[in-house]
């Protein structure tokens, strides 16, 4: 059923819904899976749920949300509005910026969502939410089967389907008891110097003040998440110096789409910059170059405004303070693809680098700017 169908009888179909709930009758349809693209090559598997199903688990993660927010720590951004990737980024340039960190532990966890071990999912959210029928609600959801692309049917002992609404919610309850409380209670307090967890979603830094510490985090952190059934990519899990004085090597943590390295400012003072990772930028291309060879059709208008929202996006994802100098090369590039396919509507060469600059200045597209954070996510956080 789709959405225009399920509330055309709306008030009739949510009175069904209430009545199977109370009775236990409902029970959970089978997700369909699809497969996303994820810019490397490689595919994304994405389960999309009933509407019916997406409506409860919207009441449910509203009730989790309410109650694991008293105890989510400050360290974790992730699937917590109104904050999100840029909050951590941002942290970690503070963090960095004025705290004593000389080594960095970046990790990636392989199977954010599917991983989700659902013996350990069920007994963790037991503990903070006592109702019996919430939780059936989410035993049905973990169990339910999938239907893949191919017609087949199978039912995943592991995961939670990513594209679900309350997926998200339960990672992070997940990661919370396996990984911040754990850092928080079993790992920092023997630390000499300082110490700090930074974690969005899967990504995460570790960040010290002495090698050793980050050594024995690094040789731990696989143990611990093991016994929740959690791993580690091994190609993106490091230890790696990240000092300020001059004998360090000038490494960059990965992080988030971003680069962060030590630099000097204008008058020389070392400082944390960012840029926009290089494997980030030529995805952005990657996609671009495609959408510029579907669209190619349009009326140059209807084309050109389309192209301000993509450049309004770009710049809201990486349009952070210092990172001026990775956005220009997507502008400019950006330009250049645009530029090739239109030549390639006709046999005739009917655009160049003249004509580009008057077109730009008529249809008044926008150039790089930094955004720092996007307005929405600002206003939000204020109220």
């Amino acid at each position: 059923m789709s959405a225009q169908a399920y509330e055309q009888d709306l008030d009739e179909t949510i009175s069904h819904l209430v009545e199977r709930l109370q009775r236990q009758r409902d029970r959970a349809t089978r997700v369909r899976r699809h497969d996303l693209p994820t810019g490397d090559g490689q595919l994304r598997p994405v389960g999309i749920p009933a509407v019916a199903d997406q409506r409860l688990q919207l009441a449910v993660t509203r009730l989790l949300t309410a109650i694991d927010e008293q105890d989510f720590r400050r360290c974790r951004d992730g699937y917590r509005p109104p904050m999100g990737a840029l909050d951590a980024v941002d942290q970690l340039t503070i963090t960095r910026q004025f705290g004593r960190y000389h080594w960095v532990v970046e990790a990636d966890m392989q199977g954010f969502f599917d991983a989700i071990d659902h013996a350990w999912m069920i007994r963790m959210v037991a503990e903070r939410l006592e109702d019996r029928a919430r939780l059936r609600l989410i035993k049905k959801w973990l169990n339910a089967g999938v239907l893949d692309t191919d017609g087949q049917v199978w039912h995943p002992v592991t995961g939670s389907p990513q594209g679900g609404i309350v997926s998200p919610i339960l990672a992070n309850v997940s990661l919370h008891d396996a990984l911040d409380l754990w850092f928080e209670r079993v790992v920092k307090p023997p630390c000499r110097g300082e110490a700090c967890l930074i974690r969005d979603a899967d990504d995460f830094v570790w960040a010290v003040e002495r090698q050793p510490e980050a050594e024995r985090f690094y040789t731990r952190r696989g143990q611990r998440l093991g016994t929740f059934g959690r791993a580690l990519s091994a190609e993106k899990t490091r230890v790696m110096p990240v000092s300020r004085q001059p004998p360090a090597p000038k490494t960059s943590v990965a992080f988030l789409g971003f680069e962060c390295r030590w630099d000097k400012d204008r008058v020389g003072k070392a400082q944390v910059t960012r840029r926009t990772a290089r494997k980030k930028l030529r995805n952005s291309l990657k996609r671009f170059t495609q959408w510029g060879r579907e669209h190619r059709h349009l009326r140059l208008g209807v084309l050109l405004a389309r192209l301000n929202a993509k450049r309004r996006g770009y710049d809201n994802d990486y349009g952070v303070p210092g990172n001026f100098a990775g956005l220009q090369p997507f502008f400019s590039q950006a330009l250049g693809i645009l530029k090739k396919w239109l030549n390639r509507r006709s046999q005739r060469r009917s655009y160049n680098g003249a004509g580009s600059n008057e077109r730009r200045a008529h249809f008044k597209i926008e150039r790089p700017r930094i955004v720092g954070r996007p307005q929405t996510r600002v206003a939000a956080s204020k109220a």
